[in-house]
């Protein structure tokens, strides 16, 4: 089990919101005790315009005497509950929601940087986020330099006098390694610059960087945070001062969540936590069934001792997450008879539900890579990422089992 993580920073708790119970937050956090109709949830506001009552209205408005809302792309009022309650999650002061993990993040980056600025970024990182840092930035005239994951001493040499941040992840995908991130800490806080950490496999209830010192943090609520397989959202979190800016620049950008979405994500929320501690439950117990399966070559999830950053996911955080990464022992063929044999995982390419997912990283995300660039990146022809849902552990490694074992069957010749 995970050793109990010793916060550096305590959560900011709100005066008339003084619960300290993760469960309870993600029940009634950011919203107000009384609703419009008395409904128990938060209303879905489902309007583009706010209409002002006469100019006396629009006067204390316009000199910022009555705080309201005025139009759908600067905020609606089922946004901001879910807005406020992430934020209570990771103990941040606020937070922004997007419509995609990917445009939280390349609005987050655009807001913290300008023309002649430099980013560090690991190489383990999404490979969507890599290919924006490495690609687009370089045409307003922002540098990126990618590092190995993991080499320390390799990140603070590339930090330059015009570097403004360093972007990583923890865990990362699909190998789940975990960054060190009181080290993170210390090469930021020599250089003076800022540090952004991707999340969105971790969540809240795992692992909370703001408390280890990180500026931002973001997440694909898309994921674990939603956790039903039926949205697209992200967010970023972190102090009042960057939120501010990168929500300005939101506003201008127009990557505006709808608020359906956010009710959607806010009733996802409310069973978060219980979700999340069954599904590290179950890929604990997945991870150790895989490990010792003789069809396995190697299973990959922190919660193993095997793992290579055992060590550090024991020290920073709660619990290890509903991922793991294997390769079975076999050839392509072998991988895609394995994944033809599954009954009750489905074969998809995202994580955090609550239904069991399978996905085949060099067919299904990096398929117009070559083999040798594949492997040059660590996507084998046999690896495999498995997302754990809710499902009966019992069931989950059944399914699992039966599929392995027919993957080593040699193939039905045709008559």
């Amino acid at each position: 089990m995970a050793k109990k993580v010793v916060p550096k920073k305590k959560h900011r708790v709100p005066a008339d919101e003084p619960w300290k119970g993760l469960a309870t937050r993600s029940i009634h956090a950011g919203e107000d005790r009384q609703r419009y109709a008395d409904s128990i949830t938060t209303p879905i506001v489902q309007t583009s315009t706010f209409v002002f009552k006469d100019s006396k209205e629009i006067e204390a408005y316009t000199k910022g005497l009555k705080p309201r809302y005025e139009y759908g792309r600067y905020g609606n009022p089922t946004e901001k509950v879910a807005e406020r309650r992430l934020a209570r999650l990771e103990g941040a002061e606020d937070a922004v929601v997007f419509t995609s993990g990917m445009s939280a993040i390349a609005t987050t980056i655009f807001a913290l940087v300008k023309s002649g600025d430099h980013i560090v970024i690991t190489d383990d990182a999404y490979r969507k986020t890599l290919q924006f840092c490495s690609s687009y930035l370089q045409r307003f005239g922002i540098g990126c330099t990618i590092v190995p994951f993991g080499d320390y001493d390799a990140l603070e040499r590339a930090v330059r006098r015009e570097t403004r941040f360093i972007f990583s992840e923890s865990p990362t995908n699909p190998y789940l390694n975990i960054f060190d991130l009181n080290k993170l800490r210390a090469i930021a806080r020599r250089h003076k610059i800022l540090t952004l950490i991707d999340s969105t496999f971790a969540t809240p209830v795992n692992q909370r960087p703001l408390e280890f010192g990180v500026d931002l943090v973001i997440h694909s609520c898309t994921k674990y945070l939603a956790g039903h397989n039926d949205i697209l959202a992200g967010v970023v979190l972190g102090r009042s001062e960057l939120i501010d800016e990168i929500r300005a620049l939101h506003k201008a950008m127009g990557g505006v969540i709808d608020p359906h979405c956010c009710y959607l994500l806010l009733r996802g929320l409310k069973t978060f936590p219980l979700r999340i501690a069954q599904q590290n439950r179950a890929a604990q117990a997945v991870a150790e069934f895989l490990e010792s399966h003789p069809a396995v070559k190697r299973v990959y999830y922190p919660g193993l001792e095997s793992h290579p950053h055992h060590r550090i996911a024991c020290e920073q955080m709660s619990g290890f997450g509903g991922v793991v990464t294997f390769e079975i022992k076999g050839t392509l063929s072998n991988a895609k008879r394995f994944l033809d044999s599954l009954q009750l995982c489905f074969i998809g390419p995202s994580l955090g539900g609550v239904e069991t997912l399978i996905t085949h990283p060099a067919t299904v995300s990096y398929y117009e890579e070559t083999r040798a660039e594949r492997y040059a990146l660590g996507i084998t022809d046999t690896l495999i990422r498995l997302a754990v849902g809710i499902e009966d552990v019992e069931d989950l490694i059944s399914d699992l089992d039966q599929a392995l074992r027919r993957c080593r069957r040699p193939a039905r010749r045709r008559s």
